[in-house]
C-alpha cells in the first residue's frame, strides 16, 4: 500500500476538507497536463491511475477494514481529471490560460465547482455506486461518474454562454 499515492502526496491528511484540498491539488496538475500535452493523454492517465488506486485501495481496506477513508484522495484527481478531460478539453499554450475568449480557465473551474458539487452531494446513480459497489472500484467509480458529470455540464454551459453571446 502506498500511502503517498492513495493521499495523493498527502494532501488528503488535510484536517478539513481532505477531498477538497485533493481536487484543489488535482486541478492545476491536470491543467498542465493539458497545456503541455492533450486530452487524450489526460483520459489515458485518468484510466492508468484509477486502475492503480482501485489496487491500492483494496490493499489498504484490506489491511484496515476501513471502507471510503476519507484521507483516501487520489479518488479525487481520477474524477478531476476525468472531468478536465472531457471539457475544456483544447490544446492552448501556457501563454492562453488566462484569455478568457477559448474557454479553458472558465471550464477548468467550472469543471472543478460542479465536481465537487456532485461529489459531496452525490445525487442518482454516483450515490448508488457510492453506497453499493465495494472496494477500491466503490471509492474510485463515483468519482469518475461525478467528473463525466461535470466534464459534460462545463462543456454544455460553456457552449450554451457562447451561443448566447451569438444571439445577444
Amino acid at each position: 500500500m502506498n500511502w503517498f499515492f492513495i493521499t495523493l502526496g498527502y494532501s488528503g491528511l488535510s484536517p478539513k476538507a481532505p477531498g477538497s484540498v485533493g481536487t484543489l491539488v488535482s486541478l492545476p496538475l491536470g491543467m498542465l497536463i493539458l497545456i503541455y500535452f492533450d486530452a487524450q493523454t489526460l483520459f489515458l492517465a485518468t484510466i492508468l491511475i484509477s486502475i492503480i488506486a482501485i489496487r491500492e485501495i483494496n490493499k489498504y481496506e484490506a489491511k484496515s477494514a476501513i471502507h471510503d477513508d476519507k484521507r483516501i484522495v487520489i479518488d479525487e484527481l481520477a474524477g478531476m481529471w476525468f472531468a478536465l478531460s472531457v471539457a475544456p478539453a483544447i490544446s492552448i499554450s501556457i501563454g492562453e490560460v488566462t484569455d478568457l475568449q477559448n474557454g479553458f480557465l472558465v471550464q477548468s473551474l467550472l469543471s472543478f465547482v460542479l465536481f465537487r458539487y456532485f461529489d459531496i452531494t452525490k445525487p442518482s446513480i454516483i450515490g448508488r455506486l457510492d453506497r453499493e459497489a465495494k472496494g477500491g472500484v466503490g471509492v474510485v467509480a463515483d468519482d469518475i461518474v461525478a467528473g463525466f458529470v461535470a466534464g459534460v455540464l462545463s462543456a454544455v454551459i460553456w457552449q450554451g454562454w457562447l451561443q448566447l453571446q451569438n444571439i445577444i
